[in-house]
């Protein structure tokens, strides 16, 4: 599409009128918003009449009630399916029980130097300590953890939003 005096004419016009870049890129065809913003800037327009926006800002909705005083209508969102909401309010009811730390023999725990492919590097202690070592156990697939670990590595999303909601709830 080349810019003819017609369109270009148009576009001071709508410029002058107020109307956004988008709104002129419509109202011409064929060009883009950022078409109009070169062109606008190639001619050197400026001095735009205002807007069709009010300058007074919009006022506030007044009925809203602010979302720590809601009262949750269901425990998880509205999003996806429904059908075993009900179930997961009653999970939610319970408390989620903290794993315990293993306590392991001191034989089959395993220092930095001591590690070996099929063991569980899961780091107990503060490595600044003597007493640090890694669990050490028979590690659970191919992941780097023995089963115990790898629930505490990794939990479900829905679970941690859970423990998340007891702590700050």
């Amino acid at each position: 599409m080349a810019w003819t005096d017609e369109r270009v004419e148009l576009l001071k016009k709508l410029w002058a009128e107020g109307l956004s870049a988008s709104q002129i890129a419509a109202r011409l065809g064929g060009v883009t918003r950022n078409a109009v913003i070169g062109k606008v800037h190639r001619l050197g327009l400026s001095g735009r009449a205002t807007s069709s926006r009010s300058s007074s800002p919009r006022p506030r909705r007044t009925n809203v009630v602010p979302r720590a005083n809601r009262t949750p209508s269901l425990i998880f969102g509205t999003r996806g399916a429904t059908a075993l909401k009900p179930q997961f309010e009653m999970e939610a009811d319970l408390a989620p029980q903290p794993l315990q730390e293993l306590v392991i023999p001191l034989h089959e725990r395993a220092s930095i130097m001591t590690l070996k492919e099929p063991m569980c590097r899961w780091p107990i202690g503060d490595p600044g300590d003597p007493e640090f070592h890694f669990c050490g156990r028979k590690k659970c697939g191919s992941l780097p953890y023995c089963e115990h670990h790898a629930r505490m590595a990794y939990q479900p999303v829905q679970a941690r939003r859970r423990e998340k909601r007891f702590a700050t709830g």
